[in-house]
């Protein structure tokens, strides 16, 4: 399956001999280190990561690990010191001026965590921005902001200003603006992080909604790993620049491949997070409880089964059946792998 956005042997220091540094860090130097003896910020590390259409993928990581650099790049509001990055197969980096432009009016869309309305214009004229910068119609910029306003819950509040409207209303703006451009791509920068957590949890629901129906491809950028569990297809986590783990959610869950994922990821609850269908085992039961959906949560299957361990269900997805669960192998599954002893895990923060 051939990548909607593909990257490759991306790396990015900030400093002004930034393509002298990239072989020291390609021989080994790390970050601290790069700082400490040559005052040269390394931002990324060597990425690859595919994108594919119609999916999220989520990047997440801690403060300063690179997520936000990453994502800028993908539009190239930053250049990389070496590595190449593709959209619909094209290295953009060979794009010139205008068909840069091209590719952030027509393809790429941005949703920004502190909104980025115009405080001097209404909630639809907002909302018209993209298809007012192409040129388009203003018959059809009305029509296209009006029919996103209302998607996202704003049909009424068009002549509106941003000042007037709170956190969660704004970003809803946001969104809309982004929906009304019709671009293929999203690109989401820690765009729920400023909102209270009640809010959040809507604008978490309202993404999931318009993906289901929309199937946008969607980069989301997030510190939050409950928030990357509940969004991502998807999920990349760095640390310090480079890649550290990448892969389907669950499976990273289950199966952290160091101790700083299985640091990060011991605080979670497993139960409200993994899926029935990560944790299925072919068919072996000669009887069954009852049928419980793949795409169920295992906190669902427990209140199910009153906690009663002695159970086993038979999976279904859709009229199929995939497999069983027994309850034993659940409360396996809500156990957080023990690290390694003698090895150091995520910072908390």
């Amino acid at each position: 399956m051939t990548a909607k956005i593909s990257i490759r042997h991306l790396y990015k220091i900030f400093g002004p001999r930034e393509k002298e540094m990239v072989a020291k860090v390609k021989a080994g130097i790390d970050k601290p280190t790069l700082l400490e003896q040559h005052s040269h910020v390394l931002g990324l590390d060597d990425i690859n990561v595919d994108i594919q259409a119609g999916q999220t993928t989520v990047i997440m990581g801690l403060s300063g690990s690179g997520k936000s650099t990453l994502i800028r790049h993908l539009n190239r509001l930053i250049d990389p010191t070496a590595g190449e990055i593709r959209v619909d197969g094209d290295d953009i980096m060979k794009l010139g001026k205008s068909e840069l432009r091209r590719l952030r009016q027509k393809k790429m869309s941005m949703v920004f965590q502190k909104f980025a309305l115009l405080p001097h214009r209404t909630v639809l004229q907002n909302a018209m921005m993209p298809l007012s910068v192409q040129g388009v119609a203003a018959s059809e910029q009305d029509r296209e902001a009006r029919k996103w306003l209302a998607r996202v819950g704003l049909d009424g509040f068009e002549d509106r200003y941003p000042a007037q409207l709170s956190g969660g209303m704004q970003q809803r703006v946001g969104i809309a603006r982004a929906l009304t451009a019709n671009t293929d791509i999203m690109l989401m920068d820690e765009a729920f992080s400023a909102l209270d957590p009640l809010i959040r949890t809507d604008m978490q629901n309202l993404l999931l909604e318009l993906q289901a129906e929309l199937h946008k491809t969607i980069v989301f950028i997030t510190h939050d790993l409950d928030e990357a569990l509940k969004l991502a297809d998807h999920l990349v986590i760095l640390k310090d620049g480079a890649v550290v783990q990448q892969g389907e959610p669950q499976q990273i869950l289950l199966e952290p491949a160091t101790p700083y994922i299985e640091d990060f990821v011991s605080d979670i609850n497993r139960a409200r997070v993994l899926r029935v269908g990560s944790v299925t085992s072919p068919l072996s039961a000669s009887r069954f409880d009852g049928d419980i959906d793949a795409g169920s949560t295992l906190e669902k299957l427990i209140a199910l089964s009153d906690g009663d361990t002695n159970h086993v269900y038979r999976v279904m997805r859709g009229d199929e059946v995939i497999g069983q669960l027994d309850m034993k192998d659940l409360v396996k599954a809500l156990v957080p792998r023990v690290r390694s002893s003698g090895e150091s895990g995520a910072p908390k923060g």
